[in-house]
């Protein structure tokens, strides 16, 4: 592991008087194998974060933040590389609360290696020593591919809530699976992740889904979906998607139920579009509790899309974005939208037409794990390249005339944005329109029919 840490951090490590490890993932990741280039680093050691702090600095490191409570120091290198150090300590927890309610501090290394997760990530490596320290036996767990909880599952998982949710996150980014007695303490805890902030659910569920960017391998993030399923954590997390769990659907257009087709859109969805695949047909299930059917699920879908995203504090334009995008899913899925409504809808939604069309691909995969290309989304593409060889504007900035020119032949107020909006849609059906003194005329007959 010496070939590949930083230099500053052995310089660091020389500086102390005690041991400095590299612990966590950076040690589990290369034990497996797998480690690609690092951005952070976790570091542990009986070292105060006083004495930590003063020699990192001497080192050349930049301190950005120390909290003596936990005994943590966060640093960031020359290279703006960031590590996170953290004393030895022990810690005690009210059941289910994130936050441990006391800590003690201590210089024994298995006492440490107890008050983390899975085993797999309480493997030390000593820095300047370059040897290893493994109090809990996880390099045998990284070897076989396991993730064992450091003490008892019903202890672990009810001590932090989080750890649920570490637990699939880490199993779709590792390829790691659960032992029976992590499985069946998961399961037996799993209402714990309603105590956790809705902020770290999300940060969770977006490792997760991602977790293909990671060593996962493609089927990472859907793995991790059926682990949130299996422990029945997404049921507490997000109930409505859950609902459609053992949810039949039509045989001849879906293999799958409506849980089981959401996760595989997933598994077939770039990364720029995985929390739409998931929420895609979050409308379902309440659908046919209502009406017996799934008629309205786009629009009812979005809307719950939305109501998901903001309860988990997701981003304001991932969560406008997501719901537009569970809306729009349906559109044409016959076939049968005429070819004037396909090019004003291309140019409704010009700005999310990649997205939508790889939500649309996802979507017709996911029915029957079929990859050849989707019917309605290779009609909208002939239309499309057909608007963009007539020279088509796709947006107002794109017309030949402007408000300006508008307000030059007599239009005011809100008659300006108007009349753009009302020659874009002209231009839809022809792009050969898109001249100036076309428009302007065309603008002159539209404002002498509107008095």
């Amino acid at each position: 592991m010496q070939r590949i840490l930083p230099a500053q951090l052995k310089a660091l490590a020389a500086a102390l008087d005690v041991p400095l490890y590299v612990v966590g993932g950076s040690v589990r990741d290369f034990l497996a194998g797998r480690l690609s280039d690092r951005t952070d680093w976790d570091l542990a050691s009986p070292a105060t974060e006083e004495k930590l702090s003063r020699a990192a600095e001497k080192c050349g490191f930049a301190v950005r933040a120390i909290y003596r409570h936990t005994g943590t120091v966060k640093l960031t290198d020359k290279k703006g590389m960031e590590y996170e150090f953290t004393r030895f300590r022990s810690d005690k927890y009210v059941r289910g609360i994130h936050t441990p309610s006391e800590i003690i501090f201590t210089t024994d290394i298995s006492l440490d290696a107890q008050r983390r997760d899975f085993c797999a990530n309480a493997v030390y490596y000593d820095v300047t020593a370059e040897k290893y320290s493994d109090p809990l036996g996880g390099i045998p767990d990284i070897r076989a591919k396991i993730l064992r909880t450091v003490a008892p599952a019903q202890k672990v998982f009810g001590e932090d809530g989080l750890r649920l949710l570490r637990l699939a996150r880490l199993a779709a980014q590792t390829g790691f699976s659960p032992d029976e007695a992590c499985l069946a303490g998961a399961k037996h805890n799993r209402a714990l992740i309603r105590d956790i902030a809705p902020e770290r659910i999300f940060a969770e569920l977006e490792l997760l889904l991602h977790a293909d960017e990671k060593a996962g391998g493609p089927d990472a993030p859907y793995r991790g979906l059926c682990l949130l399923r299996e422990t029945g954590v997404l049921f507490e997390i997000m109930p409505e998607l859950a609902a459609g769990d053992g949810m039949a659907q039509r045989a001849d257009f879906h293999d799958h139920d409506v849980l089981e087709h959401s996760f595989r859109c997933v598994r077939y969805a770039p990364p720029e579009i995985r929390w739409a695949a998931l929420l895609h047909d979050v409308g379902k299930p309440a659908c046919m509790l209502k009406d017996g059917n799934f008629h309205d699920h786009p629009a009812r879908g979005a809307a719950i899309a939305a109501d998901i995203l903001t309860r988990l504090k997701a981003p304001k334009k991932l969560t406008e974005e997501t719901a537009a995008l569970v809306g729009l899913h349906m559109r044409d899925f016959n076939l049968q939208m005429k070819e004037s409504k396909v090019r004003r809808e291309i140019v409704r939604d010009y700005a999310l037409l990649d997205k939508l069309f790889a939500l649309r691909q996802a979507d017709f995969s996911a029915c029957k794990d079929d990859l050849s290309p989707a019917p309605a989304v290779q009609k909208w593409r002939t239309v499309l390249e057909k608007m963009r060889r007539e020279g088509v504007p796709f947006t107002l900035k794109a017309l030949a005339v402007t408000g300006k020119d508008l307000q030059e032949i007599g239009f005011e107020g809100e008659q300006v944005g108007t009349g753009l909006k009302e020659l874009l849609d002209y231009c839809t059906q022809d792009g050969r329109r898109n001249q100036r003194e076309t428009l302007l005329r065309h603008a002159q007959n539209c404002k002498k029919e509107t008095i």
